[in-house]
């Protein structure tokens, strides 16, 4: 049988730890059938982007036509967009497309580059997150997109509100860069807020000392995106994504010098005990 299909729209990771990379490799662990428009390439590494490059709107629009027109696709996600031109190209071409859409409105890597032109925001806001049936932003992310500075969990109502304004179906507000909580009942977990404006999840898992942790964000956006495409809802979607990517984060191994990766193969290595 031919799997769900779904296509990464974002840009390269050279150190195959984020980026269009992540995004395949939770695809295929994830079981579906990965595919890719290349919208960027990075020199990236363990220690943070040494250069990028954005490709042409017409470069980014063959590849998602030649995809889409014959392969089709259950789900887009999108990630690194790099310029006002190609978040518009790619909202344009994501609305048209009748499939559920995951936007990753990435603005820096994890090493704080910015991977977003500041000219690009507005694009952002009025053309691509209107187009998203669940958009993920970082609490960086959201502070980026309306200002909303997020300190503590009552603080990301507002933020989720702030970002519904703009259009999307859902958001999931990302709160793992939240200040641990310790005094927590049960220890310090990384809690995430799912909402549509009506309907509210709060999903929350183990925060784990690892600092191997590039990647999540994509992987996170990627798993969401497989979930739509097999017929799941949206919480259905979001709370495997968000179990999927906390065990790869406990599973992340040094890399290089810096920051390693996220383990996105660490489920299938488990059903094969680690062989």
């Amino acid at each position: 049988m031919t799997p769900p299909r779904v296509l990464t729209v974002a840009g390269s990771d050279s150190g195959g730890g984020a980026g269009i990379q992540a995004d395949l490799k939770t695809m295929l662990a994830l079981g579906v059938h990965g595919m890719s428009v290349v919208t960027a390439v990075t020199a990236q590494n363990s220690l943070g982007v040494q250069g990028a490059w954005e490709l042409p709107a017409e470069a980014v629009r063959a590849q998602y036509r030649s995809v889409v027109d014959d392969i089709g696709v259950q789900a887009v996600k999108t990630g690194m967009l790099a310029s006002a031109e190609l978040v518009e190209t790619v909202a344009g071409l994501i609305a048209a497309t009748d499939a559920p859409a995951v936007v990753d409105p990435v603005g820096v890597s994890k090493h704080g580059d910015p991977l977003l032109a500041a000219s690009a925001l507005e694009s952002v806001r009025t053309r691509l997150l209107p187009a998203a049936t669940v958009a993920t932003p970082n609490l960086d992310e959201v502070a980026q997109l309306t200002g909303v500075r997020v300190e503590s969990e009552p603080d990301m109502r507002r933020a989720a509100a702030a970002v519904l304004e703009y259009g999307p179906r859902w958001v999931l507000i990302k709160g793992g860069h939240l200040a641990a909580d310790v005094a927590r009942p049960g220890g310090d977990r990384a809690v995430d807020l799912l909402t549509d404006g009506s309907d509210e999840h709060w999903l929350r898992a183990p925060r784990y000392g690892n600092r191997h942790t590039h990647g999540t964000g994509c992987t996170l956006a990627s798993a969401v995106a497989c979930g739509l495409a097999r017929g799941r809802s949206v919480p259905q979607a979001v709370t495997a994504a968000k179990a999927y990517v906390t065990g790869a984060i406990a599973a992340g191994f040094a890399l290089g010098g810096g920051i390693g990766p996220v383990d996105h193969g660490w489920d299938l290595e488990r059903g094969a005990g680690g062989a």
